[in-house]
């Protein structure tokens, strides 16, 4: 679905790569995670992928649409679910929705009933004509999260999708994304709960300093690495216990 060859990001000004030369294949129907430290280059490798940011070099196919050659085309198959919520917060959430939902084309009745189904399967239903203003972080999220799938993609990005929500909110969010995945949605993930990624993600890519370093199942990944009980043992082994803020 995802074949990224030698992709390259340095920002202007900037001393060092953001990501260097990093390849990588993601199959049809997979939850790929991509997992590192602050500043490893998730976020800016997922904006190069939905067409967001200009790579400096190298290139990739979305099912087998060059985003050179096809960059339209492609931004149609694919849904975004960033990490800041992008929600207007004079608007209700109803609202927000059908704004969203209009951009990729959908109108009327179709636009209208898909609404509300996401709104009830997220638990939200009695909150469509409140202003996201109102909302609770968790809920944001869901709205967050309905506004990159009522189109429904072949590809979503999600970056950072349960960060800050209450444990309920995170357990919709997370079981919604596994009935996509199921019904043919391939997913790519980024999140610092290594907990999470551990049971949610079929695949992971561990990167730092722009590179992958490290690849694989999380199961296999624990059993080969000396010592790891856990992905997050596996992730300090390769990142180290530093810390990594930035500014």
């Amino acid at each position: 679905m995802i074949q990224i060859n030698q992709l390259s990001k340095k920002y202007k000004g900037a001393e060092f790569f953001s990501v260097k030369d990093l390849s990588l294949k993601i199959e049809t129907g997979e939850i790929y995670g991509l997992l590192g430290p602050n500043g490893a280059g998730k976020t800016t490798l997922i904006s190069m992928l939905t067409s967001l940011l200009k790579p400096t070099s190298g290139s990739f196919t979305i099912n087998g649409l060059n985003f050179k050659e096809n960059k339209n085309q492609l931004k149609q198959l694919i849904g975004i679910v960033p990490q800041e919520y992008a929600l207007y917060p004079t608007l209700t959430a109803f609202e927000n929705l059908e704004y969203f939902g209009s951009m990729y084309g959908l109108k009327g009745e179709i636009l209208k009933n898909s609404i509300l189904e996401h709104l009830e399967i997220m638990g939200l239903s009695k909150f469509a004509t409140k202003k996201t203003a109102t909302f609770s972080g968790g809920m944001k999220r869901r709205v967050n999260l309905i506004a990159g799938i009522l189109h429904q993609p072949k590809v979503l990005f999600l970056d950072e999708p349960t960060v800050g929500v209450d444990v309920q909110s995170k357990n919709v969010i997370i079981d919604h994304l596994k009935f996509l995945n199921q019904q043919g949605t391939t997913i790519v993930y980024t999140s610092h709960h290594l907990i999470e990624a551990e049971v949610f993600c079929t695949r992971v890519a561990i990167i730092d300093q722009g590179e992958i370093i490290i690849k694989g199942i999380p199961s296999e990944l624990i059993k080969t690495q000396a010592g790891a009980n856990n992905l997050e043992d596996v992730f300090l082994a390769q990142t180290g216990k530093a810390l990594r803020d930035y500014a």
